[in-house]
C-alpha cells in the first residue's frame, strides 16, 4: 500500500507542473535558449563582416560616404536580378551614380541604381520580371526598386536601415549587406539629398577588385570675380 500511496503522490505532482509554468504558483518555468540563424548576426544588425563562400555571388560597392560595402548576393532566390546586377557592374553601370532617395523613418531605406539621379532612369538591359521571395526586409537587406508593374525591376535597388516588413512578398529581395554597413548608414539623407553619396566603383569580389580608394578632394569653387593666387616659394 504504501508503494502504491508513493506512486500516487508522484503522479499528483507531475500533473502538477504544467500548472505552475502557466502561472499557478511557484518559480517561473526557465525560457528556451534561442538560437541565432546560420549566416546572420545574432543582433540586428549588420555591422561585422560575415565572411562569404562565393565570390561570384559577392557584391562590392566603395561608396563616397567612406568605406567599402560588401553584399551577399542570393541567386538561389533571385536569380534574374542577381544575373542582371552582376552584368551592369561588370559594364561599370554603377559606377558614379548617386544614391538619390534617402530616408529614415517610414520607408527606412537608401535607394540608388539610376545613373540619371532622378529616379525615372534605369539601364539599356530589358526589365526583370518579379522574384519574390521569404527573405525580409531588416536591415542591410538589398532589394530591387521598381515602378507600380511588380516585373518593371531593372538597375535600381535599395538597402535597408532597418526593418520594413510592409514590404516582403511585394519586392525582390536579393542580397544582403555582410560588411560595411556602417558607411550605408552615412549615406546623405534627402529626396534628393543635397549632396549625394555616390557609388565610387561595383565589383564582383570575383574579379580581384581593387582596395578601396577615397574619392578624390575636391577644391571649393572660388566665388565670381576672384582668381587663383600662388604665393612665391
Amino acid at each position: 500500500m504504501r508503494f502504491v500511496a508513493a506512486m500516487a503522490a508522484a503522479a499528483a505532482m507531475l500533473i502538477a507542473v504544467p500548472a505552475l509554468a502557466q502561472g499557478g504558483g511557484g518559480a517561473p518555468a526557465p525560457k528556451p535558449e534561442i538560437e541565432p540563424f546560420k549566416d546572420v548576426a545574432a543582433t540586428a544588425h549588420a555591422d561585422t563582416a560575415t565572411p562569404t563562400a562565393d565570390p561570384e555571388n559577392t557584391w562590392v560597392l566603395d561608396l563616397s560616404s567612406g568605406g567599402r560595402v560588401t553584399i551577399r548576393l542570393r541567386p538561389d532566390v533571385a536569380p534574374k536580378m542577381v544575373q542582371q546586377v552582376k552584368t551592369l557592374t561588370r559594364r561599370k553601370f554603377y559606377d558614379g551614380t548617386p544614391f538619390h532617395r534617402v530616408i529614415d523613418g517610414g520607408e527606412n531605406m537608401a535607394q540608388g541604381g539610376d545613373p540619371t539621379g532622378t529616379g525615372t532612369g534605369e539601364s539599356d538591359l530589358p526589365d526583370v520580371p518579379a522574384e519574390f521571395n521569404n527573405l525580409p526586409h531588416v536591415r542591410g537587406a538589398v532589394s530591387a526598386a521598381r515602378t507600380q508593374d511588380p516585373n518593371s525591376a531593372n538597375s535600381q535597388f535599395f538597402i535597408m536601415f532597418g526593418p520594413r516588413l510592409g514590404f516582403d512578398r511585394d519586392y525582390t529581395v536579393f542580397g544582403r549587406v555582410v560588411g560595411g554597413m556602417q558607411w550605408v548608414d552615412k549615406i546623405e539623407r534627402g529626396e534628393p539629398p543635397a549632396n549625394p553619396t555616390r557609388i565610387l566603383h561595383a565589383y564582383i569580389a570575383a574579379d580581384n577588385p581593387p582596395p578601396y580608394q577615397p574619392a578624390p578632394v575636391v577644391a571649393p569653387a572660388l566665388p565670381e570675380g576672384e582668381t587663383k593666387v600662388t604665393l612665391p616659394q
